[in-house]
């Protein structure tokens, strides 16, 4: 059994794929992982869908066969060709999917470096199938691990401060345009968690705030939790509003545009639209002389100066993500020795309870010293084992540990096949 994990975001694939690999239907996500979950050799999933990423998190026997199956299923999901998207799979194993993961929940290997949903989207996705019972102590132990390494980095360095998220740097990017933002209106469509932080960066930058949402009573639930008076107008108002709003930013989860040729008005102000939703809320085909309109991808301008100004920041993030990687692994061995340990311990205490019955039964003891023995029998026991198991869990330190531990088990316990259903005690701390 090995970890998996299969990877596309703006890294290998553009957004109009991305729109088509998109999960943003609870519904469709739990039919996805079901399918998944049917072929043999992969055991355990979480699935990741954001605005810029789709990662499928898994435990495989046979990471070849996973691998294409996983492929195949999102190629039929998508409509997308098997071949395309095989060539632009990041297809990570062992070791580098950990290392992978840990990197993602880090948000060293998102588009703004350091933007802080990403850990919270990746909890949610793991509470997902967590309550669908579709991951178990494998991934548990590994998602864990994950979000303590994020705590890590986001300890130990500045890569969670700033602007650090699609929502900061398209508010930045429209502060560069606009110039004075005093008094500029900035509309903003949607009232979920992205729409939040767009309202929250937009009033920081000294633009006056509009909300327009399906949802007018959750809009104005939103508009409530600022200090600064934030509009709210009703969906009905769109137009209007798209008409003589100089700035725009759109967050839904539609899963087709909202704005289109038909209902884009002409103004006479130039105008500037965002679009940090995927699938993406404002169709491409939309042009007009007045009007600029960014993508997610097109905000790759002010990524690039994000990622030169945190590189230092990065360095030092990627050295905790491979120290945490390792100790992962450490800790993982460490799991497969205490078992072993215990059971040499277990098969003792049987061993002494029995031979001592035995021998009260056939008169060699008395019935009155049968505590004294046993506890004399006990101290015996732990001390001849006492070097064999501090030798044991430095053994599982290296990489003799696999082949040490399966010999004991051969030779002393009958608990070789079900090492990897020992429940993880760390996860019941956390």
């Amino acid at each position: 059994m090995s970890y998996l994990v299969i990877s596309f975001s703006h890294k290998n694939i553009d957004i109009k794929q991305r729109e088509k690999l998109a999960f943003n239907d609870e519904d469709k996500k739990d039919r996805f992982i079901k399918q998944l979950l049917d072929f043999n050799y992969t055991n355990e999933v979480v699935l990741l869908s954001t605005c810029n990423r789709v990662e499928i998190i898994t435990k495989s026997s046979n990471i070849k066969l996973s691998s294409r199956d996983i492929i195949e299923k999102l190629s039929s999901y998508a409509n997308l060709d098997f071949d395309f998207l095989y060539d632009r799979a990041d297809i990570y194993d062992g070791d580098v999917a950990v290392h992978h993961l840990f990197s993602v929940a880090a948000a060293l290997d998102s588009l703004v470096i350091g933007e802080t949903q990403i850990v919270g989207q990746l909890k949610d996705a793991f509470r997902f199938s967590q309550n669908k019972h579709y991951c178990s102590e494998h991934i548990s132990r590994v998602m864990h691990y994950a979000f303590k390494c994020a705590a890590q980095v986001r300890t130990a360095t500045s890569l969670g401060t700033g602007s650090v998220s699609v929502a900061s740097t398209a508010v930045a990017k429209a502060k560069e345009l606009i110039g004075d933002t005093k008094g500029v209106r900035a509309l903003v469509i949607g009232a979920g968690e992205m729409s939040e932080l767009a309202v929250k960066h937009l009033l920081s930058a000294g633009f006056s705030v509009t909300i327009i949402s399906r949802d007018m009573k959750k809009a104005q639930t939103l508009a409530d939790t600022f200090d600064t008076k934030v509009e709210v107008e009703p969906y009905s108002n769109l137009e209007d509003l798209l008409e003589t709003s100089p700035v725009m930013i759109t967050a839904t989860s539609a899963p087709y545009p909202i704005i289109t040729s038909e209902n884009t008005p002409s103004s006479s102000i130039s105008r500037y639209w965002f679009d940090i939703a995927v699938p993406r809320d404002i169709d491409e085909d939309i042009s007009m002389f007045d009007l600029e309109i960014f993508a997610v991808d097109d905000l790759q301008e002010i990524v690039n100066a994000n990622m030169t100004q945190r590189s230092a920041q990065a360095k030092e993030a990627y050295t905790i993500v491979g120290r945490a990687t390792l100790e992962f692994f450490d800790w993982l061995k460490n799991l497969d020795v205490e078992p072993v340990i215990k059971d040499l311990y277990l098969k003792g205490e049987h061993i002494i309870d029995k031979k001592l019955k035995n021998a009260i039964k056939k008169g060699y003891v008395p019935k009155e010293y049968e505590d004294n023995i046993k506890k004399l029998c006990q101290t015996i026991l732990t001390e001849y084992l006492h070097n064999p198991s501090k030798q044991l869990k430095n053994i599982s330190k290296n990489q003799q540990c696999d082949l040490v531990t399966q010999t004991i088990q051969n030779m002393f316990t009958k608990t070789a096949n079900n090492i990897d259903t020992l429940k993880c005690e760390h996860l019941a701390k956390n």
